[in-house]
């Protein structure tokens, strides 16, 4: 029913991509990030809490329609609806059926509850496409309540020392997750301004995100000591970081689970914090989907494709897309590199299959 061509993922039954990354007529959209959410198309189906982000970033004269989880389209005799995908607010896994045939494309997810986004829900099929980020048996991420007990405590100790803390995490997703885990009683806290744009938009959805306060730049240096700061990647070794020394960084990312991040990220703390599914992850929910046919997009795709094959016997093949899941540059390689210590074998880096629609690359 599904297959990849040079605009994405393509259901010709229905006529409509899934997260396309180019220009088509109708769009289904997994989730808000640019990856997945690409400007050009002329129609846009996507979670209500998306649309907003959408209209955002892609234009407030878009032409999207918002729906709930759970809640069913019909087009051409397929049959369409969203599910909860764990991963942002308002992220998606979309499911198609025909003819008794069924199809879920996760887009991006985690199954850890980070009590922000609606938690994933797995959904039967026969055919399902998933991400592999962090697609190898290093990556076994904590609980997210440790993760959160850790960056409050660092964050008491650097204001008890009278310095800021500055959290790195992307405007879109990470931001937010940091954010509602943060014990507010510590010390006011303050956003960068991409990050502040994102929580406005999201509170059109019902989020609640006031407490992280726009910089009010007429404060001064000893104004905003003790404070913590949420700001994007982008930050990072920039002149606008001046304005709060002394000051502490740490990064959020599933990446710094793996030697040496921190150091190439030239950040003082890393938290292992991640919007993606680990390794446990990944196979807890393939086995949830009872799916037979696995199609692996971003990430460690062959390491991962080769282990369901290999492991879980089942059909399972890599793709190539444009899709890029959490990136900080250089820690792929690392990853690469403990695995191969611990006996993983390198990724194949021979060409994917360019058409889905089954493990035979035929028409399904």
């Amino acid at each position: 029913m599904l297959r990849f061509n040079d605009k994405g993922i393509y259901c010709e039954q229905a006529d409509v991509y899934i997260d396309p990354w180019g220009q088509v007529d109708r769009a289904i959209i997994t989730h808000a990030h640019s990856d997945h959410a690409r400007w050009g198309s002329r129609h846009y189906l996507a979670h209500h809490y998306s649309v907003p982000v959408m209209r955002w970033r892609l234009g407030p004269d878009i032409k999207v329609q918002g729906i709930g989880y759970n809640e069913e389209v019909t087009i051409n005799g397929v049959k369409i609806s969203l599910h909860p995908a764990g991963h942002i607010i308002g992220s998606a896994q979309v499911r198609l059926e025909y003819q008794g045939e069924v199809w879920v494309v996760s887009g991006d997810y985690k199954l850890q509850n980070d009590h922000l986004a609606t938690p994933f829900e797995p959904v039967r099929c026969q055919h399902f496409i998933t991400e592999s980020t962090f697609g190898l048996p290093v990556y076994r991420f904590p609980a997210v309540e440790v993760v959160q007990g850790e960056i409050n405590d660092w964050c008491a100790r650097n204001t008890a020392a009278g310095k800021t803390s500055v959290i790195i995490g992307y405007a879109l997703g990470k931001a937010q997750h940091i954010l509602y885990g943060l014990d507010k009683s510590i010390a006011p806290i303050y956003a960068h301004g991409a990050v502040v744009n994102m929580n406005r938009t999201l509170e059109q959805s019902g989020f609640d995100f006031s407490y992280a306060k726009p910089l009010d730049y007429s404060l001064s240096k000893k104004d905003l000591q003790g404070c913590i700061v949420i700001a994007p990647p982008s930050a990072v070794g920039t002149p606008w970081l001046r304005r709060f020394d002394p000051y502490s960084i740490g990064i959020c990312s599933g990446w710094m689970q793996l030697r040496g991040a921190r150091r190439r990220r030239g950040v003082d703390r890393g938290f292992v914090m991640s919007d993606h599914c680990d390794w446990q992850q990944l196979n807890t929910a393939v086995k949830l989907t009872g799916a037979e046919n696995v199609y692996v997009t971003h990430g460690y795709k062959s390491i991962y494709a080769k282990w369901l094959r290999d492991e879980m016997h089942l059909n399972a093949t890599e793709v190539d897309t444009l899709y890029e899941g959490e990136s900080i540059e250089g820690d792929k390689e690392e990853a690469a590199a403990e695995n191969t210590e611990a006996g993983i074998a390198p990724p194949d880096t021979s060409t994917a299959q360019s058409d889905i629609s089954s493990p035979e690359n035929g028409d399904a």
